[in-house]
C-alpha cells in the first residue's frame, strides 16, 4: 500500500501508514483522501508544480480536476530507491572476517582482498588487532605459507 506524506518540503512516499504526522502534513492513501484534506488552492499549485514534467500552472481554475491530476501524477512518480540499511563493511571487518574462519588467512590474501601493500597487513595484525583490539592472533606454518587466524576464546 502507498501512502503519501503530503508536507511543507515536497511529496514522501510510505510503505505503512504513520504511527503519527508532523504539523502540517497530511497523509494521504486515496484520490478521496486528497480530495477531503484541507490543501489551500496555494499549496495544490506548489505540489502540482513541484511534479516533474508537468506544464506549470500559476492559478487554480477547478480545483477537482486540479486534485484529480495531481493524484495521478503522485501515483505516476517512481518508487524511491530503498537506502541500505547497514553501511558495507570497512576493510578492518574484512580482515577480522578473514582470519575468524576456520582457514585463516595469510597476508598475501589479506593484501589482495584489501588493496593494502603485505607491511601495512602486518601493521594492522599487530598495531590495530592485536595491540587496539586485543585480539589474540596466532600464526602456523602451512602449504600456502604462514596462515594467522584469531584464536577463539576457551569454552570453560
Amino acid at each position: 500500500m502507498r501512502i503519501y506524506i503530503i508536507g511543507n518540503d515536497g511529496i514522501t512516499l510510505c510503505r505503512e501508514a504513520p504511527a503519527t504526522v508532523d504539523d502540517g502534513e497530511i497523509a494521504v492513501a486515496s484520490n478521496e483522501e486528497i480530495h477531503a484534506a484541507p490543501l489551500s488552492g496555494k499549496r495544490l499549485l506548489a505540489l502540482w508544480n513541484a511534479l516533474p514534467g508537468v506544464e506549470k500552472r500559476r492559478k487554480v481554475v477547478d480545483r477537482g480536476a486540479l486534485i484529480d491530476q495531481l493524484w495521478s501524477g503522485i501515483e505516476a512518480l517512481p518508487d524511491p530507491e530503498p537506502q541500505p540499511d547497514a553501511k558495507r563493511p570497512s576493510k578492518q571487518d574484512k580482515v577480522i572476517a578473514m582470519l575468524w574462519r576456520s582457514e585463516g588467512a595469510t597476508v598475501d590474501e589479506v593484501a589482495s582482498a584489501t588493496g593494502w601493500q603485505r607491511h601495512t597487513v602486518r601493521g594492522v595484525f599487530s598495531g590495530t588487532l592485536k595491540k587496539k583490539l586485543g585480539l589474540t592472533i596466532a600464526s602456523a606454518k602451512e602449504e600456502r605459507g604462514r596462515v594467522y587466524r584469531i584464536n577463539r576464546p576457551a569454552i570453560v
